[in-house]
């Protein structure tokens, strides 16, 4: 598929039968009539796969930002897809719907448990762009799998908000994204008769991340199994200076050091620049409701390109929602949780020559797939001259009910310490959404 078919009349309806589809709308707005914010996400999902069939989701939460509350609807169906629409766009799930075409999209969301009515007219103001665009011509691997990412950053909102039976003029900012492929996460090495194109894929982003690093010795690395690469950091930004970005990283099992994704910004709307060279760092982490894992609260992350560099901190400004999905029948998996809040970007653009400070509205999504073996982290600290010449190990396993520390210290005197230490593990899953 060549990049500008993907936004094509055709490319942005349904795909099926292809394994997993989903549009999604994601938003800050005010309500004229009393001034009060609010964040929101919906998506329509639908998927083909040969052992559980067919089935689809709705999926709509809203934040109030001024009480940090949120209001969480989910339907899902097993043996039917979403209503589509052959001659033009539009997808259905009961009478929640996407429509239009690129630039224009019409969007309602009726939450029927919490009587809540979001009616949108979205504008784009951006040009759409497809991750990995330039890299393996919009194609993303995941396991064994290949889909296909295409966002729009920047999105005029305007409409309205029916709540308790009261209207409200609503208008903002918002973000558009389509995705569809040959790929499952309870499964996801389901598709082996691809693993040759994957693997080709996969290679080329390996080259790549080669292309944007200078391998070095860092300071310390952390590992954790919930960040395995079936899960992934997710964040969307509007600047109030006009630009916007998108983040998305594939974390393969780190926490702290070089991130394997990227981050595409925009300045105009118009031309996109993909970061590669990126590391990062997770400040706050918080324990999940449902599940033995932790996730960010707060990111903070430097991309780097020749003399330009963005230096940003991601932080959640009230609790997330955590969207759980159970996999009942993976012998490896419990499920994976999007962990999702409103929250706020700061930092700067540095190109060398002029430093601009940045700040903004965003969306954080950390996903997890989460395995069975629990939370299990370790830290590595790589000791450096002046300072002397040695490696330290910190591993806390859930899984083990153990901590152990091991410091090797080469110089200045040679030593080997060794601790080990009971914890208790008694995480029980909560529930399910």
């Amino acid at each position: 598929m060549e990049n500008n078919d993907f936004w094509s009349p055709n490319n942005q309806k349904e795909h099926f039968p292809c394994v997993m589809e989903w549009w999604a709308s994601i938003g800050f707005f005010k309500t004229i009539e009393d001034n009060k914010k609010w964040s929101f996400k919906g998506v329509l999902n639908q998927w083909c796969e040969k052992v559980d069939g067919i089935g689809s989701l709705l999926n709509f939460v809203i934040f109030d930002e001024q009480t940090g509350n949120y209001h969480e609807y989910f339907l899902k169906r097993k043996g039917v897809k979403l209503v589509s629409s052959k001659e033009d766009f539009k997808i259905k799930y009961d009478d929640s719907y996407i429509k239009g075409l690129y630039p224009d999209y019409e969007i309602y969301f009726n939450d029927k448990k919490n009587n809540i009515k979001l009616k949108i007219k979205n504008k784009a103001l951006s040009k759409p762009y497809n991750v990995a665009q330039g890299i393996t011509n919009g194609l993303l691997p995941m396991g064994t799998g290949i889909l296909r990412y295409g966002f729009i950053p920047k999105n005029q909102l305007s409409g309205t908000m029916e709540i308790n039976n009261k209207i409200y003029t609503i208008i903002g900012e918002g973000y558009y994204e389509h995705i569809w492929g040959d790929f499952w996460y309870d499964n996801p090495f389901a598709n082996i008769l691809e693993l040759r194109k994957t693997l080709s894929i996969y290679i080329k982003f390996f080259f790549w991340w080669l292309q944007n690093h200078k391998l070095k010795l860092p300071n310390s690395l952390i590992f954790s199994t919930e960040n395995n690469p079936f899960g992934y950091d997710w964040a969307w930004a509007i600047f109030e200076n006009g630009w916007s970005l998108f983040y998305g990283n594939l974390m393969f099992f780190i926490m702290k050091g070089p991130a394997a994704g990227s981050l595409i910004l925009t300045k105009d709307g118009k031309t996109y620049k993909e970061y590669g060279n990126i590391d990062f760092k997770y400040n706050k982490v918080k324990r999940s409701k449902n599940f033995d894992f932790v996730y960010p609260t707060e990111i903070e992350m430097n991309a780097i390109d020749k003399n330009e560099k963005l230096h940003l901190i991601f932080q959640m400004t009230s609790d997330s929602r955590e969207y759980v999905a159970d996999f009942e029948k993976s012998k490896n998996w419990l499920g994976f949780v999007i962990c999702e809040a409103p929250g706020i970007v700061n930092g700067y653009y540095d190109d060398g020559e002029e430093k601009i400070p940045l700040s903004g509205i965003c969306k954080i999504e950390p996903q997890r797939q989460v395995s069975k073996f629990g939370h299990n982290s370790l830290k590595i600290d790589f000791i450096k001259p002046p300072s002397g010449v040695g490696i330290s190990f910190n591993l806390e396993s859930h899984y083990l009910k153990r901590k152990i520390r091991k410091e090797i210290i080469l110089s200045p005197f040679p030593k080997l310490k060794i601790n080990i230490n009971k914890i208790k593990s008694n995480f029980e899953k909560k529930g399910k959404n």
